[in-house]
């Protein structure tokens, strides 16, 4: 079956329409929580509360989405373990079928490159993880990429298509796209304009294409195992040809060096991190 998922925010505003986005078709929805504390939420200034949050979740759940994913950060500036794995446990209790937990990161070119928050070291942030990870094994969530936990059978099918190195097409503002030409054994990459306003200025024309790029073949290995090795339980072998048309004698000095440093695991038909 076609799985359908739309990000969407907590905020009340955007909750009241969840029954309109289940009526045209949509069928998993992947709710932006962050955190379920306000202290915390403010913070990352969210414009949302955790009772909003809450609500959010309550009313997808009424307008009849059974496969929903909450997300979630830890590593937030000033936060505990025990806030950490409080936010978690909440999650839990709302019942979502996924639960995408990732460590907070400074990334440029926003409000927190240029004024860095005070972030727990990374001992803390550590035992966050590792404490984290085992509650949601507890919990019945099976961790299958770095930051993705899921109960049995709900596992994203679209991440894990981008995991995968399979193709996608993007559609929107700043929408980036990756299509395989099998015939001619070409891998390109592409983005569209990514101000609204001239995208729509654009759109149909080649011009709202801002970037197309041909992946070269000393690139494509790289871009594989830069998405193949976030999965847990890694790949198929012969998916690396499938996906690249490249033979996997062209990596095979380098699995080797992964394997004899412990970072990847010996096996004949996988290729699966340690």
């Amino acid at each position: 079956s076609i799985e359908i998922t739309l990000e969407v925010n907590p905020g009340t505003v955007e909750a009241n329409r969840f029954s309109e986005y289940k009526a045209v078709g949509i069928n998993r929805l992947s709710i932006g929580v962050q955190s379920f504390n306000d202290k915390y939420l403010k913070l990352l200034g969210r414009i949302h509360t955790s009772r909003e949050a809450e609500k959010a979740i309550s009313i997808c759940k009424r307008a009849g989405f059974k496969n929903f994913n909450i997300d979630l950060m830890f590593g937030l500036p000033s936060q505990n373990t025990n806030d950490a794995l409080l936010d978690l446990s909440t999650a839990f209790d709302q019942l979502p079928t996924h639960i995408s937990w990732y460590q907070l990161t400074i990334e440029p070119n926003t409000a927190f490159s240029s004024n860095p928050p005070q972030i727990p070291n990374d001992d803390i942030t550590w035992d966050m993880q590792k404490e984290g990870q085992e509650f949601l094994k507890h919990s019945d969530f099976h961790r299958y990429e770095i930051s993705a936990y899921t109960k049995k059978k709900f596992a994203s099918i679209h991440n894990t298509n981008y995991w995968e190195f399979g193709d996608y097409i993007g559609i929107g503002a700043g929408a980036h796209s990756k299509v395989t030409n099998a015939s001619e054994g070409k891998i390109e990459r592409y983005s569209r304009h990514k101000i609204p306003k001239r995208y729509i200025e654009l759109a149909g024309s080649k011009a709202v294409i801002t970037e197309k790029r041909l992946l070269n073949a000393s690139e494509i290995p790289l871009e594989f195992m830069m998405n193949a090795l976030r999965l847990t339980d890694g790949v198929p072998s012969k998916l690396f040809f499938e996906r690249t048309g490249l033979s996997m004698d062209t990596i095979a000095k380098e699995l080797k060096y992964a394997e004899k440093g412990g970072l990847l695991e010996s096996h004949q038909n996988k290729i699966i991190p340690s």
